[in-house]
């Protein structure tokens, strides 16, 4: 599992392959992700967006950008957590992501970013 902490909120990923498939000719290996989000400040605080650096072995590095997360925008008081799950499409059986969540602060109103650590994403059998 791969933490880190950003103005008092904590990011954990665990990350999982889900095999192979074609698609346009081409194989394709399916990465899960899970993370999970936790306030570890005194202010309450919503997700409102975030941003993916996606890094493919065999292409170039995917940007993606979007409200909230699959479909939500979630508010943590102190303490609490909030978790979710997803996944990518690679094109080779290694890559990595890595990005940010730009969160609000309820007490002062501020927009801030919270780093999402980079996480490697490799397919079992492709490892020495």
């Amino acid at each position: 599992m791969i933490q880190q902490v950003t103005r008092g909120i904590k990011i954990s990923v665990q990350t999982s392959f889900e095999g192979t498939f074609y698609k346009n000719y081409k194989m394709h290996y399916a990465f899960g992700y899970k993370i999970t989000i936790e306030n570890q400040g005194k202010d309450s605080v919503q997700l409102t967006y975030r941003h993916w650096r996606i890094k493919d072995s065999l292409s170039k590095t995917e940007h993606v950008d979007g409200e909230g997360v699959i479909g939500k925008k979630p508010v943590l008081k102190p303490g609490e957590r909030h978790s979710y799950q997803s996944g990518c499409l690679l094109t080779s059986p290694f890559g990595n992501m890595s990005g940010h969540y730009t969160m609000v602060n309820f007490t002062t109103t501020k927009q801030f970013n919270v780093v999402i650590p980079t996480f490697k994403l490799s397919a079992p059998f492709a490892l020495n």
